[in-house]
């Protein structure tokens, strides 16, 4: 198998749902990225900044610049000022703390730096994320940060092979989005779940956005 033919099978198995294809470059080799791109994949997620920073000079300036790059991993405040403005959407805002110091950074560089705000819809302490009632109480309160523009929400599934635990999570972030926009009178368009174990399940569930590596790039 090769990126295109992997590329054209999740494209197939997507069908008719628009859903934002994000390809995580954390596993793949420099040419994967180049061939990926050259099969019109133009969304690329990354775990950590450096390795961002890394790939990103090295690759041909027609991709580096030419496609939008999402921080899906956990941001670290001390790594903010890297993160703001260097990647089109950050999907892991997971504490109010965070998302102040985003809007912060964001403020000083004068711009709005894209947002989805993680949530943990399981218990899981192997992650990151506020919890759907922490959240609720300070949505309006993240809502204040000026400098931040949440587009929506962002899940991990946890780490069991079973269904119908997946569609817990996915159709739990989803009712979640639903109720904030209609308290808050917000769109909230993106919801980031699903990567290569389960992202059929959260296509299914409503996912916007599905962030794969495996999928892609394994060959």
């Amino acid at each position: 198998m090769s990126v295109a033919s992997n590329l054209a099978r999740i494209r197939g198995a997507m069908g008719g749902n628009k859903v934002t294809l994000i390809a995580v470059a954390k596993s793949a080799s420099l040419t994967q990225i180049e061939e990926a791109f050259e099969n019109g994949v133009t969304e690329f997620g990354e775990n950590r900044i450096q390795d961002a920073i890394d790939r990103r000079t090295k690759l041909p300036e027609r991709i580096a610049t030419n496609c939008n790059w999402h921080f899906i991993g956990h941001l670290q405040t001390n790594k903010v000022k890297k993160a703001v403005g260097y990647f089109q959407l950050i999907h892991s805002v997971d504490s109010l703390r965070l998302a102040s110091e985003i809007s912060l950074e964001a403020s000083k560089k004068n711009m709005v730096q894209s947002v989805l705000i993680q949530v943990k819809i399981l218990t899981d302490d192997t992650k990151s994320g506020y919890t759907p009632e922490t959240l609720k109480k300070e949505m309006a309160d993240l809502l204040k940060l000026s400098n931040i523009k949440i587009e929506g929400l962002m899940t991990i599934s946890p780490l069991i092979e079973d269904r119908d635990t997946w569609f817990e999570c996915f159709n739990g972030l989803r009712n979640l989005r639903d109720e904030l926009a209609q308290k808050h009178s917000l769109e909230l368009k993106e919801l980031s779940m699903g990567m290569s174990a389960d992202w059929l399940e959260a296509v299914e569930a409503g996912s916007t956005m599905v962030r794969l590596g495996r999928a892609i790039f394994q060959v």
